[in-house]
């Protein structure tokens, strides 16, 4: 992991096992797609954060507000100088997606359990079903820090001037012929395509067999060599609701070190049903 532009983002499970004791620093926090699988079993000490009851705002499609984050944190036995320590199924997918919502909310040592939930087990590491509960802190909430998050009119005006965009969706997705995740239920846009001048580079390439990261020399033959992106330019990355480019998003900014990336978590959802702007479909036109 030392090779990447920002190895301390990373743990390996040894670290995190090596550290399950340590509660007074460290929080381990599981984050999942799979929202009962917590209560399967999970690693000794870590607490459940659910990406849909916990870090939404559904009567105004938006994330918690600020106190709102204040008292999860505060619930979770977080302090504003906590290392949290995020891991999760999928390869990461929704940890990097709640790693991108604690660095919205600035929390400051924000870390990725490398290889997931899956990697854990993989290694006959223990799990339990106990929850634990933690002194409740005095978290002091910071604004939301916007220069991770792009919102759809700053996107109109980046597409307009041709600057670099990543769609992490599936390839059937960003062609148009779907409008969600294969296998997954329709979700919501009336129309399917892309944003006109995205790179479809779907978000799981950036993960190896075992679900950990892929070495920064592979990740650079993908989003430099074979997309063409430059780690200096402006880029922003969106997907269906902007999870699945959470984690291209974590790539790119933590292992690949662009120096301004975006997630763009209106995505398609907001794209596709707006009216007045524009789409493709097919393969990109100056791809």
């Amino acid at each position: 992991m030392s090779d990447y532009a920002n190895p301390d983002v990373l743990v390996s499970t040894e670290w995190v096992a090596e550290h399950l004791s340590d509660t007074q620093h460290v929080r381990i926090v599981e984050s999942n797609e799979d929202l009962l699988l917590y209560s399967t079993g999970h690693v000794p000490g870590a607490v459940h954060i659910d990406w849909v009851n916990d870090l939404q705002d559904d009567t105004v499609r938006d994330y918690i507000g600020r106190d709102e984050f204040a008292r999860l944190c505060s619930e979770r036995g977080i302090a504003d100088d906590t290392t949290v320590v995020f891991y999760g199924d999928k390869n990461n997918w929704w940890a990097c997606y709640a790693f991108w919502t604690f660095k919205l909310f600035g929390h400051a040592d924000c870390r990725i359990m490398n290889g997931g939930r899956d990697k854990w087990i993989a290694e006959d590491r223990s799990l339990t079903k106990t929850v634990p509960h933690y002194p409740s802190t005095d978290y002091e909430p910071q604004d939301p820090d916007l220069s991770i998050r792009a919102f759809r009119d700053e996107v109109l005006k980046h597409m307009k001037k041709g600057g670099a965009m990543v769609d992490v969706r599936s390839p059937q997705e960003y062609i148009g012929e779907l409008m969600h995740i294969p296998g997954y239920p329709d979700e919501g846009a009336l129309r399917g395509g892309h944003i006109p001048g995205a790179a479809n580079v779907p978000w799981s390439r950036a993960a190896a067999e075992d679900g950990t990261f892929k070495s920064r020399e592979e990740l650079e033959a993908i989003y430099l060599d074979e997309q063409g992106l430059d780690a200096k330019e402006d880029t922003i990355a969106y997907c269906r609701i902007g999870e699945r480019s959470s984690h291209t998003w974590f790539v790119l900014k933590y292992l690949l070190g662009f120096k301004d990336v975006k997630n763009y978590d209106g995505s398609w959802t907001e794209w596709g049903n707006l009216v007045g702007v524009p789409i493709e479909k097919g393969e990109r036109e100056d791809g």
